[in-house]
Parts: structure tokens; sequence; C-alpha cells
């Protein structure tokens, strides 16, 4: 059995059109989605009617639960853009996704931590970075669940551990390779590269297997939506797959600079398609 794993695509829909066609190749039995749909300064009507026509298995994120149920006055600006961008059928198949799902084949599914949709499984922050947790942190967080595969998602940081006979995988992320979180303790996550990404994992009688998977896509188009839409954070980290040098625990390291080409006049779930 072969399972597309997938996670923190935040509004991204030409990523995750990216990470559709390649799975055309892959031989996937099963998907399931971790959540974090569609917060972000790019095309979340558009994601959330693709997940939705897609109906995978598909868990609640930390922010898809705040665009759904934190008042307006508490939302940041990218989960405030997702709620009015949304539809009021959008916001409650959104609203109705479960924290966590109990797969066959022994697989236990969250968004962050078993427990906490808004805390990390695989790391811990040290400093203003995502370090790897160590092995007894994950063992811990991990304890409660009899399911022998645990995947997780949120930290936007594709990784695999073992916890004794539990194997924990987090596919990164389809549509955000970058942020900065500036809550205490403030910190951000790189995965190096504007890549969208995502999992495969092969659970067989008599092996088991997993497959990281980094694909490219037109991720300069992304980046110059985010900056039309007023957001040039994500702007640099859709096109660097890094956190801005201003960012805590990014002191000293080189800068990077960036210039959008012109933006086509149509592009599928691309530019040319209106937030509403």
């Amino acid at each position: 059995m072969r399972i597309a794993v997938l996670a923190d695509i935040h509004g991204n829909a030409l990523a995750l059109e990216a990470v559709l066609a390649d799975l055309k190749q892959r031989n996937v039995d099963h998907f399931i989605n971790l959540g974090d749909c569609v917060s972000g300064p790019l095309w979340p009507r558009e994601t959330a009617d693709l997940l939705m026509q897609l109906d995978w298995p598909t868990v609640r994120g930390n922010h898809d639960r705040w665009v759904t149920d934190w008042p307006l006055e508490k939302h940041s600006p990218t989960d405030a853009f997702a709620f009015q961008t949304l539809d009021s059928s959008q916001l409650a198949w959104l609203r109705a996704l479960p924290p966590t799902l109990e797969l066959g084949s022994g697989i236990f599914a969250c968004h962050g931590r078993p427990n906490d949709d808004n805390a990390y499984l695989l790391e811990n922050v040290e400093e203003g970075r995502l370090v790897s947790a160590r092995r007894a942190q994950v063992a811990e967080r991990v304890r409660t669940i009899a399911a022998r595969f645990v995947l997780c998602g949120h930290s936007h940081i594709a990784g695999v551990a073992t916890a004794g006979d539990k194997i924990i995988v987090n596919p990164g992320s389809v549509g955000q390779p970058a942020y900065e979180d500036p809550a205490s303790p403030a910190h951000v996550s790189e995965s190096g590269s504007p890549a969208a990404r995502y999992a495969v994992l092969q659970v067989d009688p008599n092996q088991t297997s997993l497959e990281h998977i980094a694909i490219t896509y037109d991720h300069l188009v992304a980046a110059r939506r985010a900056e039309e839409n007023q957001n040039p954070a994500w702007a640099h980290f859709l096109s660097t797959g890094y956190a801005r040098d201003s960012a805590p625990g990014t002191l000293g390291r080189r800068g990077y600079h960036h210039e959008f080409p012109p933006l086509p006049r149509s592009c599928g779930h691309g530019p040319g398609s209106g937030p509403g």
C-alpha cells in the first residue's frame, strides 16, 4: 500500500497542482492531508475548491482552526485574507475537519502533536530556529498513540524519526517553504529551497519505505502573488525557502534579493484568478 502524505498547503494552489501532476506517476493507493490548507496571501478559495473536489482524508491544522473559529480581530493578516476570501460552504468544510484521524494499517494522522495542533512533534525551538527533538522527547509525545505510523506536519520541515516501534513522518510543506513565527519563543522555519514537498509512505507486510519528494514549480509566480497581496515576507519565503535576514535565528547570514518577472495573463489557479 502506497500513501501520499501532504501537509501545510497554505493556499498555494500552484504548488498543489504541481504535486498532483507528479503524483500521477507515483502509483499511489491512498492520500492524506495533514492540514493548514488555506491560510496565506495566495489562492485560498481555489485551494479549498480543489481539496473539496479531491475529498481526501484531511485533518484540521492550527491555522484551519484559527480561520474558522477565531474572531476576525484576532486573525493574522494571512488568516484574515483566507477568511474573507472563502465562501460559506468552504468555511463549513474547513470547520468540520477532525483534529486527528486513525486510518487503516496502523496509521495515525495529526497536524502538530496528537494532543496539540500548534506544537511541534519532531522539533524543538532553540536559539530562534527549529532543531530535531531528542529521541526521548519524541517518544513521550507519541506515547499514547497505539498506531505504528504517526503522520504530522506543522513545522514545514520534512523529516522522519523512530520511537520504539513507531515511525513518525513529517512530509514537509507543499505550499510554504519558510516562515517566521513571532510568538514566544520567536523562531524561523526554513526548508532551504522554494520546492513543494510531500512524501510517499509504502507499507507492506515485509517492508516499509519512505520517500520525501521535492517538486519544482513556478514559485516566482506564487511569490509575486504574495507581493501583490501586500505580503513581502511571504514573497521572500516563496522565492527563497528562507526567512528574512532580520528574523530571529538568521543573524549574520548572507542576504537574498529577488526581482519578480511580469505576471502572465492567466495561469490556471495562478495570478490570473482573483482571490474572490
